[in-house]
């Protein structure tokens, strides 16, 4: 949204192309499409659809009647976005906060990590994390919908899913026989209580000295049947509870290698292998992150030492405790990936770098929270007010102009006043 009203300062007229895990159609064509009026804003689902696009884009006969189609396409999804925000309802902070999720805090007794502090990883063996690759979202990279294996004997997609299937395991056997990639992560537990909607981290078990701190944001959406109002940090024991809880994360990256294999390919022309290589190199980040996981649910902090799993019933997270991330939707604010990587000293322990929109480089990595509550689970904050955005930057210590660039896709208001696109299109 900021970068799209840049653009239209600066009188920029070229074609902004919008994808990642954290966009959407809607979110291109409500908050971002109506910001850059002298060029156009595209959401592109991937990276494979990305060629198809600049081509109706640079083709001069047909972008005219393509771009028309796009903005009469956005149109309608803003005014169905509005239309449906419109029967929502949003709680004050306050009355949010009063509804946060109930937990038994005199029942539970926290499990202690083995250790606090990191742990590196300087390498893992490939053979091990292929066998917790979900495959499903590999397929999904290439635009085939559904799930693996059956997505293999599919009536339409079938035949493509199969030779896409056979190359991927030829190269997945090349990979691992000559150690393409050198996975690295590096994990840390925290001593750690819930002081309001923060999570406070300590120096030590007596939790005299602060560490850091993680801020959460709390779900507004006005609740039906008793469903409370969800922040992440209600699923740490509050300082006033006497419980010693802990808070663990992790970098976890399949290695900077695959950078340099990808250019390899494509200085060859090969941009299929190319595309290939990054894809499997996704998959091998998501499956140490899973891995890692599972390893710190029965060994390294051992709240769930007795957990018997299959990769099915892993990939479907039945498992005990959860792992959010900065930047997804139980906590939008990327900003929060920089005091996790200060903690863990990521950059230095696995080579993976923030770069300045937050985003990890190299792209096959994976970060995050470890929580182990067994009522924890994963949700969505949705969209905020004005009152937490201000309590928000205020707890933060940034200000509300800086928090609003960073929460722009969950805001609920246009920051300075600018009329809301979603009542534009009501």
């Amino acid at each position: 949204m900021h970068v799209a009203a840049e653009m239209e300062r600066q009188g920029f007229d070229v074609p902004l192309l919008i994808g990642g895990a954290t966009t959407s159609r809607v979110h291109t064509a409500v908050k971002i499409h109506p910001r850059y009026d002298r060029g156009q804003a595209v959401y592109v689902t991937d990276a494979s659809r990305a060629v198809g696009v600049v081509s109706q884009l640079l083709s001069e006969d047909g972008k005219s009647a393509y771009v028309d189609g796009i903005r009469a396409e956005y149109a309608k999804v803003a005014a169905a976005h509005a239309r449906a925000e419109a029967e929502k309802q949003r709680l004050p902070l306050a009355r949010a906060r009063a509804n946060a999720e109930k937990v038994d805090w005199a029942a539970y007794a926290p499990v202690k990590p083995q250790f606090t502090g990191t742990k590196v990883f300087e390498t893992y063996d490939l053979a091990e994390l292929a066998e917790y690759i979900d495959w499903t979202p590999f397929f999904q990279t290439w635009e085939l919908k559904g799930r693996y294996p059956a997505i293999l004997e599919d009536e339409k997609q079938g035949e493509a899913a199969r030779q896409l299937w056979a190359d991927a395991q030829a190269m997945l056997k090349k990979i691992i026989a000559e150690n393409w990639f050198r996975p690295r992560a590096v994990i840390g537990f925290w001593p750690a209580n819930a002081v309001g909607d923060d999570i406070r981290l300590f120096t030590d078990e007596g939790r005299s000295e602060e560490l850091a701190t993680f801020y959460t944001l709390r779900q507004q959406l006005s609740k039906r049947d008793g469903r409370p109002n969800v922040a992440l940090s209600d699923f740490v024991a509050p300082v006033d509870s006497g419980k010693p809880d802990y808070v663990g994360g992790f970098v976890v990256t399949a290695g900077i290698e695959e950078v340099a294999i990808a250019e390899r390919f494509e200085r060859a022309n090969d941009d299929y292998s190319s595309i290939l290589v990054k894809a499997l190199a996704d998959r091998f980040a998501e499956a140490f992150a899973e891995r890692m996981h599972q390893r710190v649910r029965k060994e390294f902090w051992g709240y769930a030492a007795d957990e018997t799993f299959s990769n099915d019933e892993l990939i479907h997270e039945e498992y005990a405790g959860i792992r959010p991330a900065p930047g997804y939707p139980a906590q939008p604010d990327h900003t929060e990936k920089a005091t996790l990587f200060k903690l863990l000293d990521a950059t230095a322990a696995t080579g993976v770098e923030l770069t300045e929109s937050y985003a990890m480089w190299p792209g096959s990595s994976v970060s995050g929270l470890y929580m182990g509550h067994p009522q924890s689970y994963y949700f969505g904050v949705a969209k905020v007010e004005r009152d937490q955005v201000e309590d928000y930057a205020g707890r933060k210590g940034m200000a509300i102009e800086e928090v609003e660039r960073w929460l722009g896709p969950v805001l609920n208001y246009v920051p300075g006043g600018v009329k809301d696109a979603e009542e534009s299109a009501a």
